[in-house]
This record gives structure tokens, sequence and C-alpha cells, in this order.
């Protein structure tokens, strides 16, 4: 006769039953959070639903997140979220909040979770239990009034002993029916849970956006570290080298001249260092927002050129960055290839994108063409999954148009 080994299906049924009894624990949180939402989703004309939404938010998120982690353990495959980042002021989380692909998503799985978890959970907490009820009965049915099992009443022997046969049923069911249940439930989440390719591509813009974020703010560091420390001491070096320059007055000629030579080449590595520095992170930037630095800009063109800049806030240092390279080079462009007489520079902002403008009145026939300064432009502004487009007719104008998504 052969042998059955019944521990692995007990180990797999003792798993899955305490996989579905986190799920009715979760499944009792998700009812708890849907209902929460109904109400905050009532109070919103009244303002204080509004106030409460990034939290209640989180609170989904945070659930949803277990969730994930407790499936993705299960079916043994990871399970992303692609949560937009719920962070900033209280304007932008409720924005956020409300602007989500991922929030309808989460509500639709608080409530069908919150149905079908708390049912599964239930039934594989219940069915060992009436398993046990059941096998136990001919201890118990003497000393318990009206005792009885599924509602059948025992009252003899012959029925307190037939229980056992349907608590060996039961003892059957628990170790059959809770693997598949739990197995079933947890693909269930999977699909109410993972996010759509609309949302992994929204995913993948944030973190590209935080990525050129954190590339800046490490480029601003590096600029100031070259203009507070070493374009400092290449001064004090150009200074002691000016007095070394003057001592050697009457100094025999070769000496003088070394120390001329020395003095020109240190004066050369600073106008060199400046130069980099500029085009590393603009001071005036950092000094005077997007439209001060943009002005100046235009204040320097060797082209007459008019500024008109919308009111907006100050913006995401890498966006401001990219604007003011654009607006630098476009600016250089048309000065050297345009024969402008005029031109015009526009900054506002439309539909949570940055448009900037420069347009002239020179001759037209401005293409984007591979290493040229207005392939410049698309590059650096194709990092921030924004556009650049160059509209200009032989005769002109020329109108160079940039499109940078403003809302991170």
């Amino acid at each position: 006769m052969s042998h059955v080994d019944l521990r692995p299906r007990l180990v797999a049924s003792g798993r899955a039953i305490g996989h579905l009894a986190a799920d009715f624990g979760i499944g009792l949180l998700a009812l708890i959070a849907f209902a929460a939402t109904l109400l905050v989703a009532a109070l919103v004309p009244l303002g204080v639903g509004l106030v409460a939404l990034p939290s209640l938010t989180s609170w989904t998120r945070t659930l949803a997140s277990r969730q994930r982690r407790r499936i993705a353990d299960l079916l043994g495959t990871p399970l992303r979220d692609g949560y937009q980042p719920l962070e900033g002021s209280l304007p932008h989380r409720i924005r956020v909040a409300l602007t989500d692909p991922a929030t309808p998503r989460d509500l639709a799985w608080l409530l069908v979770h919150g149905v079908a978890g708390t049912a599964a959970g239930y039934l594989a907490l219940a069915l060992p239990l009436f398993a046990l009820n059941a096998v136990t009965v001919p201890l118990w049915w003497q000393a318990v009034p009206h005792a009885s099992v599924l509602g059948y009443p025992i009252d003899s022997w012959p029925a307190a002993l037939s229980g056992i046969a349907v608590g060996l049923g039961y003892g059957l069911l628990a170790l059959v029916v809770p693997p598949p249940l739990a197995t079933a439930t947890a693909r269930l989440g999977r699909v109410l849970l993972r996010p759509s390719g609309r949302e992994r591509l929204a995913a993948v813009s944030a973190a590209r956006a935080a990525a050129l974020e954190a590339h800046e703010l490490e480029l601003t560091r590096i600029e100031r570290d070259l203009h507070d420390e070493t374009q400092n001491r290449l001064v004090t070096v150009l200074m002691s080298l000016g007095m070394l320059e003057r001592s050697l007055a009457e100094a025999p000629e070769p000496a003088r001249l070394l120390a001329v030579r020395a003095h020109e080449a240190a004066s050369d590595a600073l106008t060199t260092l400046r130069r980099v520095v500029r085009t590393i992170h603009p001071p005036v930037l950092t000094e005077r927002g997007l439209d001060g630095a943009v002005a100046a800009l235009a204040a320097d063109s060797p082209v007459p050129c008019t500024v008109t800049i919308a009111s907006f806030p100050r913006l995401p240092a890498a966006v401001e960055t990219a604007a003011y390279f654009a607006v630098a080079e476009a600016l250089t462009n048309l000065a050297k290839h345009s024969g402008a007489a005029s031109a015009q520079v526009r900054l506002r902002i439309e539909a949570e994108l940055l448009v900037v403008e420069v347009e002239d009145d020179g001759s037209g026939g401005a293409l984007i063409v591979p290493g040229g300064g207005l392939a410049g432009i698309d590059r650096r502004v194709a990092a921030f999954n924004g556009r650049t487009v160059v509209t200009s007719p032989p005769g002109g104008p020329t109108m160079v148009r940039v499109e940078l998504p403003c809302e991170w």
C-alpha cells in the first residue's frame, strides 16, 4: 500500500489560511477606508473633504502597498505601484490625489477586496473551526442545552457521533479549498492593483524628472564650489603674479617674461573657468530667477530684443535651466545666422507646460540639423519629455517654440 504524505498539503493549506486570515483583516480595513472615502467626497462641497483627501489617499496607498507585498510573496512576482509622489504643499497634494490615475484604481480595489477579501477570509477561518466544532460534538453535546451542528439538533449519541463525519468533511474542505482560494484572491488583487501602461509611463517620467532635478542640484553644487573656491584661488594667484611681475620690473628680461606669461596663463584659465561655470549653471538664474536671467540674456543680445514674460511661480531648477539655455542658444543662433533686425522672447505657462518662444524677423530657412545649435536645444528639451518646434519659412520670420513640462 502506498504511503500518502499529507505534510506538504497541510503546510500549503496552513499558509493559505494564514494569507486569507490576513485578507480578512485587510478587507475590513478596506471597507472602512472606502466608507471614509464616501464621507470625504460628501464633505468636499464644504471644503473639509479636500483638506482630508491627501491623508486618506496616503492611508489607502499604505494599505494597498501592503497588499501588493503580500500578493508578491504568494505569487512570486513583484507588483509595482506606479504612484505619483504625494509631496509638497497641500494644494499640490490635493491635485495629485485627484489626478493620479492610481486613485480610482485603489478605490476599486478597496470595494472589491473589502467584499471578496473579507468573504474569502471568513470562509478560510470558518472551515477549520467548523471542523473542530463538529468533531468534538461527542465531548460536549450533553452539557450544552439545545446543542446543534449547522442547525441540526444533537439530541442523541448517534447524532453526536455523526458530527465526527461532518467534522472530517469540513476538515477535508479546509485542506483543499484555501490554497486555490488564496491564489484566486491574490490574482484578483494583482489585476486590480497592477498599474496600467499609462501609469507605468507616468512613473517612469516622474523618476526621470527626479533624476534630472537631482542632476541639476549636483551641477549647482559644482558651480558653487568652482565659483567660491577654485575661482577665488585663481584670483589670488593672479594677484600674486601681478605683484611678482611688478617686483621683477628691474629684473633680467627672461625672468620678467616668465612672470608675464604666468600671469597671462592664469588670466586665461580664470576666463575659461568662468565660461565653464556659466555653462554648468548660470549664477544669474539662481540670483534673479528665470525672468531676470532671460532679461539679462536679451539685454546682452547683439540683436535688439524685447521680452514678454507672464507671471508664474518659480519652477523646478532643472526646468528653469533648460529654458534659460534654450533662450540663450536661440538668441546666439539668430544673431549668427538670421540677419534679423529685431527679436522677441516670450515665456508663459500653458496647460502645465512652460512655453518659450523666440521669434525674429530675419531671412528664415532655419532647420534642426545634427550638431547645430537648434539640435542642442532639441536634445536638452527632449530629456524632459518636452518638444521643440522650429517654424522658419524662406524669407522669415523664424520662431523657435519650446514646450517643457513643469508639473512634476
